[in-house]
């Protein structure tokens, strides 16, 4: 059983993402805020027909872009970014026609926007499901067959069940995701590589577990809290995972084996959620400890 202070690894990446479900950027430090990495997700796209901000659980050609920003965010600004399209064209946020290519590449009217104060709660509003049959709705966006469960939406926080993220923000449900090398191992012996590549994942803080660990070890460390480099944080629950993980994206072909490993084999979850209960400086090569 592990302890306080006991090391459970070391940052083997960091990742920030600036425009929702595209590619996002490596980075050598960071500071972990209450909102995670500044930046993190600060631009998202609304389907205007849909009423809603979406990504690339209806919008899976997202991830076969990549977004940077053309400088550093500070406080709750949301600066620029550029955005570099399937065929290589480059674009920035900014630009006046973004929205009008955005839409063309995913063949549906969308616009491109900041992330906005949580006050402006309409812009964070869900609009009405695709599918009135609300179970194959989900079914749909967490890509489950209809042998499969679905995911226990008790544990997300309430708000999301109004709103398509907390308010304030466009992330799923928390500021900062975490993904260790042995669960990806521990899913990934005897698969191909790129099955459980962990761009896939979308992890904020990739971590190096120490050699001999096994298992999907990053589950154990629910209701804990982690010391990461400066900071401190608290692990929320198992992340469950939705069609993105199968999506094809850069190099990664479509896998629906992906999925289907990690409902039958992880319990549904691969990586954990986080909140940040005390900012720092966290950097490639710090140690993570249990706090």
């Amino acid at each position: 059983m592990t302890t306080t202070g006991s090391t459970l690894g070391t940052i083997r990446e960091l990742w920030r993402y600036p425009v929702k479900s595209m590619a996002g950027e490596r980075l050598p430090e960071a500071r972990l805020d209450v909102l995670g990495i500044p930046g993190d997700r600060g631009w998202a796209l609304r389907d205007e027909a849909a009423g809603e901000i979406r990504g690339a659980k209806k919008l899976p050609q997202l991830m076969l872009c990549g977004a940077r920003y053309l400088r550093e965010p500070a406080g709750d600004t949301v600066p620029p970014a550029e955005i570099t399209l399937p065929d290589g064209a480059t674009l920035t946020t900014d630009d006046p026609d973004v929205s009008e290519r955005l839409s063309a590449l995913l063949g549906r009217a969308v616009t491109l926007w900041p992330r906005l104060p949580a006050d402006e709660r309409d812009h964070y509003r869900r609009g009405l499901p695709d599918n009135p049959d609300i179970i194959e709705e989900l079914r749909d966006i967490f890509g489950r067959t209809a042998d499969e469960p679905l995911p226990d939406l008790g544990v997300f926080p309430a708000e999301i069940m109004e709103f398509t993220s907390p308010l304030g923000t466009y992330f799923d449900a928390f500021p900062l995701h975490l993904l260790t090398t042995a669960s990806l191992a521990a899913l990934g012996d005897g698969a191909p590589a790129e099955r459980f590549d962990r761009r896939r994942f979308r992890p904020n803080v990739f971590i190096e577990t120490p050699a001999g660990t096994t298992g999907l070890t990053e589950a154990a460390w629910a209701g804990r809290s982690l010391r990461i480099g400066d900071a401190v944080v608290e692990v929320r629950l198992g992340t469950p995972r939705c069609s993105m993980t199968v999506q094809a994206q850069q190099d990664l072909p479509k896998d629906p084996l992906v999925l289907r490993a990690i409902v039958r084999d992880a319990d549904q979850n691969l990586g954990v959620y986080a909140t940040i209960t005390t900012p720092g400086t966290v950097r490639v090569g710090d140690p993570v400890r249990l706090g």
